[in-house]
């Protein structure tokens, strides 16, 4: 088994504000990142900024600033945001880096040497807010068919990248990786473009005269980069001077995660530029879907975007990292409302889980001192008939298998549903053994083992949803009195049934998810 973990998410344009589809992106991430790293692989989570391009340059102008002095102040928009959606991320990357401008001059420099590149005249139609050329088919009514605003015709010599010969190639590769781009209709998109298509070149520079915002080309400090050209690069330009070198080599990447909007940049233009570099490809690249807001599409004009801030202000962090990846399969497009992320957490997470940690502690408390019981041996044949507590432990030890599996299809929604049902066999075991009357009766041993399994399927609960609500998951942790830092468990060793030590005194807390109390509108 490769003992490397790298995953990506898109460098996010500087002059952006975070929205709901950036922290989408970086928390698939992260929880994928955590898992890894409970795996016990080395891990290689990358995410950054791109800070070229004309639209950085004009909004320096404007507020009188070098466009260096905008990106600075720009960058801190998503590393705060990073921060309170408790983003591990190994390494921020910016193109603003001295040694990823130095990097992205070497391969333009190796690229030219080898012929991939050449200087021709270009037309097109121009997108200023897009930084992209259409061609005129592509435009509609003298728009941009992306963001349906104005362009402009331009007439000017660039140098291109030759990525139409590697068109066949490309198909091949696709059709042989059938994982190389998921979901499934996602690549079915990019292999009907590229079989019904002529791939062009890439036009990957502007002249200094009309951007001079932008990397120099080596050889030819007429022109800069291209922001896309330069921005792709950052995946591989990362590992010379960000990651850590005592793992060996990190390239290729596991995982690219994107937005469906950037499929064709990544899938298609970073693919050949590969390829063109004769490096190896991506193992995967996933484009998950858009979010809506109570079913229409998030705009600045309309003024409904999300802003992943409030909501982590008002619904706290691990409810919003939930709610993005129960409500919907990862990959296709979801809708989001604040009546929808207030449900999931009042139902779920404060009513399931957090009911029955707090449920499983008060008894601890009352019918042991707060201290974890000495349960009954867990066998079929003993003194004491513990066939109902052996279900919830089968479906306890059985999350692993399933959940591996799902994790590594992405698959974010089913992993949950298999520690789910753990949740909901131990709330049901509960009011199936009613340790109240188990208490009353005098069966200690009974109640001893009904404890026993809820405080040990809460220890494994805990575990396997550290990646996706972190931080209510070390409260579980740390209310068990469990030593060691969860984030860096041994996730082979903390499944096994049975390390919750009795004789723990427990630390019963506040609720790990209190409700959320607020009238729908």
């Amino acid at each position: 088994m490769k003992d490397t973990f790298y995953i990506t998410t898109p460098i996010y344009y500087v002059n952006d504000a975070p929205h709901i589809g950036h922290a989408y992106t970086t928390v698939a991430a992260d929880i994928l990142a955590r898992y890894n790293r409970l795996k016990g692989k080395a891990v290689f989570f990358l995410t950054g900024t791109d800070e070229h391009g004309q639209k950085v340059q004009k909004a320096a102008e404007e507020k009188g600033r070098t466009p260096k002095e905008q990106s600075d102040i720009m960058v801190e928009n998503f590393k705060n945001l990073w921060l309170k959606l408790g983003i591990t991320n190994d390494a921020f990357i910016r193109t603003t880096d001295e040694e990823h401008k130095k990097v992205v001059k070497t391969i333009l420099q190796t690229l030219h040497e080898k012929g991939e590149i050449e200087k021709r005249a270009y037309s097109g139609w121009y997108c200023l807010p897009d930084e992209r050329f259409w061609t005129e088919k592509e435009i509609i009514d003298g728009k941009c068919p992306d963001c349906k605003r104005p362009v402009e015709e331009i007439a000017e010599e660039n140098y291109f990248f030759l990525m139409s010969k590697y068109q066949e190639r490309l198909i091949r590769h696709i059709e042989e990786n059938p994982l190389y781009i998921l979901p499934d209709t996602r690549r079915n998109e990019v292999l009907g473009f590229l079989k019904n298509n002529p791939l062009g070149d890439l036009c990957i520079s502007r002249p200094k005269e009309r951007l001079s915002w932008g990397i120099p080309l080596p050889f030819d400090n007429g022109f800069v980069t291209y922001v896309w050209f330069d921005a792709l690069l950052n995946y591989y330009s990362a590992t010379s001077y960000l990651a850590p070198h005592d793992s060996g080599s990190w390239w290729p990447p596991d995982h690219h995660l994107i937005g469906k909007d950037i499929l064709t940049t990544h899938a298609i233009y970073w693919s050949t530029m590969l390829m063109a570099l004769e490096l190896p490809l991506p193992e995967n690249i996933f484009a998950h879907g858009w979010w809506t807001i109570e079913g229409k599409k998030m705009s600045k004009s309309i003024g409904n975007v999300v802003d992943p801030n409030a909501v982590v202000e008002e619904f706290g962090a691990d409810a919003f990292r939930y709610f993005l990846f129960r409500e919907v399969p990862f990959g296709i497009d979801g809708d989001f409302s604040e009546q929808a992320v207030i449900k999931r957490s009042n139902t779920e997470l404060a009513n399931d889980l957090g009911n029955l940690l707090s449920r499983t502690l008060a008894m601890i408390e009352k019918y042991f001192e707060g201290r974890i019981p000495q349960p009954p041996a867990f066998d079929i044949k003993g003194e004491v008939d513990m066939t109902r507590l052996l279900q919830l432990k089968n479906i306890a030890e059985n999350i692993g298998a399933d959940f591996d599996v799902y994790m590594g299809k992405l698959w974010f929604g089913h992993a949950i549903d298999k520690v789910w049902a753990a949740i909901d066999d131990a709330n049901k075991l509960i009011e199936d053994e009613a340790p109240w009357n188990l208490w009353k009766t005098g069966d200690t041993a009974k109640l001893a083992g009904v404890l026993y399994a809820l405080a040990e399927t809460l220890r494994i609960i805990a575990v396997y949803f550290s990646p996706f609500t972190p931080s209510a998951a070390e409260k579980i942790w740390k209310q068990l009195s469990l030593e060691g830092d969860l984030s860096k468990a041994d996730l082979d060793a903390e499944i096994k049934w049975g390390r919750m030590r009795p004789g723990t005194k427990i630390h019963k807390g506040p609720a790990i998810f209190p409700r959320i109390e607020k009238k729908a509108k």
